[in-house]
């Protein structure tokens, strides 16, 4: 049986875990092929023309990249989300598009607590001043306990119900504006639920979003959004980094419009830029949330599980987001 190739691009570590698995699972016909070309010596075109399946992060995959590669069976995305995917186009060229959902939900979940606290405290904003010289301990905006405040989330998937017990243990107050969720679905976590974004945006002490980048979130959070926040709420985003507007975010805080905000994604992670670098209002991780050695390997072992169901069991893959295709 001729193999199926599989392109590895840039994706990090070598491929010896996926290797010994598709051993342990007694499958011969899959050929992986890793490169790592991060300064783009070629196109990516050029490398997976030949293949039946492809394994990116970030790699964008257009409808013209995807007309030129004819042997393409499936995208499989290391990844939660599918923005750098034209999943339409791929749907047209019959080719299965997955991901990895929920593989690092403690993970962020975790890391959106810990900015959470981060700004509530000013850990970082006070570390900042004493390395610069100044002790201080009443430097920047004024803080309070976070006991009765109130939480908003925005969505309510497997990041937000991770959080929840962590939630639950800081006593806070929870709303959730998720539009398909129910009101009792959300008492069941200990949540309310709100029936207008702008009732979140209004009475959230801290603002923390939780939803895929698409046409309705870009830019969900602009000038208008902010100013209808709290003078002193923060707002939190761990999502994508197109979800907020960062001009109408770094003039917000700027003006006082919030208090501050902390970020874990940006606009633009390829020029690896933003108004928001120059705010010291501002806490700012580089994409990191996700990250652990835990969620990285659950990950892979899903992505190979895709790969494995499509191009060696000629199934639809159990996490296919075009379910139409096949």
């Amino acid at each position: 049986m001729a193999k199926r190739k599989v392109l590895y691009y840039n994706i990090d570590d070598n491929l010896d875990y996926e290797r010994d698995l598709l051993n342990t699972w007694g499958i011969e016909n899959l050929e992986l092929i890793e490169i790592k070309d991060y300064d783009s010596v070629r196109s990516f075109v050029d490398y997976a023309k030949e293949v039946d399946g492809v394994v990116v992060e970030y790699q964008q995959i257009t409808r013209e990249i995807m007309e030129q590669l004819p042997n393409l069976k499936i995208i499989a995305l290391q990844a939660i989300g599918v923005d750098n995917v034209d999943v339409e186009a791929a749907t047209n060229h019959g080719v299965c598009v997955t991901n990895c959902p929920g593989f690092c939900s403690e993970e962020v979940a975790l890391h959106t607590i810990g900015l959470m606290i981060d700004l509530t405290r000013k850990i970082t904003l006070l570390d900042r001043t004493v390395r610069d010289g100044k002790w201080d301990p009443l430097y920047g905006y004024k803080t309070h306990r976070l006991t009765g405040k109130t939480v908003g989330l925005y969505f309510f998937g497997s990041i937000p119900k991770a959080m929840m017990p962590m939630l639950h243990a800081l006593n806070v107050k929870i709303l959730v504006y998720a539009p398909t969720k129910t009101k009792a679905f959300l008492e069941e976590y200990g949540a309310k639920k709100t029936d207008t974004f702008e009732e979140l945006l209004t009475q959230s002490d801290i603002l923390s979003l939780h939803c895929p980048l698409i046409s309705t979130t870009t830019h969900l959070i602009s000038l208008r959004e902010l100013k209808l926040m709290k003078k002193d709420a923060f707002l939190i985003n761990t999502a994508r980094g197109k979800v907020v507007d960062e001009a109408a975010l770094a003039k917000a805080l700027t003006e006082g419009e919030i208090r501050a905000a902390a970020v874990d994604v940006i606009e633009d992670e390829e020029a690896e830029s933003s108004p928001l670098f120059t705010l010291e209002n501002t806490i700012i991780t580089p994409h990191s949330a996700f990250i652990s050695e835990d969620s990285f390997y659950d990950a892979r072992k899903t992505t190979l599980e895709q790969l494995v169901q499509r191009l060696s069991k000629n199934q639809k893959p159990s996490n296919t987001i075009n379910l139409n295709v096949m």
